[in-house]
């Protein structure tokens, strides 16, 4: 396991107040907000700690409120909202400071079987092994942007990401919306699927408002605009694995009013689609480079 992903475990190891309220860490970060994906994802984690385990998650919504304050304890307060005969219903507010940053709510179902059809897994795609990895990507922009930004772009990640094209980090040349990722944890995870679901739902924000750039040309590198998320949503249709290869077929059908949807849909190595994700973001463009104040993930 990667040092970056054992810190991820260490933020996902939530302490439990009571019943329903959960305090989750965050890491110290000058750079940006707290992570969207780590929020959802240690929300996803305390409505699960709720559920019982034989109902795993198959659904959740949520909403960015405010920005989460590096370094700081959020504190997540879960309301049981139903326990049905096949359904459980969890709401999830993340607090900082008594002030709601992302509310969630959440839907777990008993394993249960019915009709069955599916999308194909997009074909041509190549080995995640053929791919350059995040930090090769970057390697020919190194020397173009200030040595703070570039330190922080190569760390270390907890998810080992492999685009099919070169991202618009690296070359902005317009495009149509739409890019293809392999995803996996960096390292081998303890079988708990609910855990794998939370590194998921984490996984799922990295790349896909991106997504949204690429047809204007903007140089990401450069802090031209503001990135942020303001929804997310995800479906879970079959159980898979976080530690093993996901290809994440994202594209954007629309962008107006300062806000880009984007779309995702996630497989297995074997073709097996087993997610699909929607979310939506601000994304708005600065006139005044004086202004300029990134917000991105």
């Amino acid at each position: 396991m990667s040092e970056a992903l054992d810190e991820l475990l260490t933020y996902l190891a939530l302490e439990q107040v009571d019943d329903t309220i959960f305090l989750g860490q965050t890491p110290s970060e000058t750079r940006q907000r707290v992570f969207g994906g780590l929020v959802a994802s240690q929300a996803l984690l305390s409505a699960g700690k709720t559920v019982d385990e034989s109902r795993p998650v198959h659904s959740l919504h949520g909403y960015f409120l405010v920005g989460g304050h590096p370094g700081q304890t959020i504190t997540y307060v879960v309301e049981k909202v139903r326990d049905g005969g096949s359904f459980t219903t969890r709401r999830v507010v993340a607090q900082q400071h008594g002030i709601p940053i992302f509310v969630m709510t959440s839907s777990f179902q008993k394993r249960e079987t019915g009709f069955v059809h599916t999308t194909p897994m997009p074909s041509g795609m190549a080995n995640p092994e053929d791919l350059p990895t995040w930090q090769e990507r970057l390697a020919p922009i190194m020397g173009s942007i200030d040595a703070e930004t570039a330190k922080w772009l190569v760390n270390d990640r907890p998810i080992d990401t492999r685009s099919q094209t070169t991202p618009a980090w690296v070359d902005p040349t317009p495009r149509p919306a739409e890019q293809d990722v392999w995803f996996k944890a960096d390292g081998q995870l303890p079988d708990d699927p609910l855990l794998h679901a939370c590194i998921i739902a984490y996984a799922s924000d990295l790349t896909l408002l991106d997504t949204a750039m690429l047809p204007h040309g903007v140089d990401v590198s450069r802090k031209k605009f503001m990135m942020a998320s303001l929804d997310h949503a995800m479906w879970f249709h079959e159980p898979c694995r976080a530690d093993e290869w996901l290809l994440y077929h994202q594209h954007s059908p629309h962008a107006s009013n300062a806000r880009a949807l984007a779309y995702g849909e996630i497989f297995t190595r074997e073709g097996n689609h087993v997610l699909t994700v929607m979310q939506e973001g601000l994304v708005r463009a600065f006139k005044d480079r004086s202004a300029n104040v990134q917000e991105t993930k």
